[in-house]
């Protein structure tokens, strides 16, 4: 998957350098998800399965998760 482009979000720090979740599609078709501290520990799903997650991001569904969590302004 190195040969892939990885994508992270704008909210990983200033630097771009901050611990993150990273993704990008594969040839077959598949979501490849990693941490960028550990990009040797891969997750894989389906693009429906990811379709589902991001929409349920949009909706607030996780908003839960991250209460309480400052907002460092980016």
């Amino acid at each position: 998957m190195s040969d892939h482009e990885w994508r992270k979000s704008s909210f990983s720090g200033a630097d771009g350098q901050g611990d993150c979740l990273e993704v990008t599609a594969g040839e077959d078709g598949l979501i490849y998800i990693r941490e960028s501290d550990d990009p040797d520990v891969v997750a894989v799903t389906t693009p429906a399965k990811w379709d589902a997650f991001v929409k349920g991001v949009k909706a607030g569904e996780f908003d839960h998760f991250v209460e309480g969590i400052e907002d460092d302004g980016e």
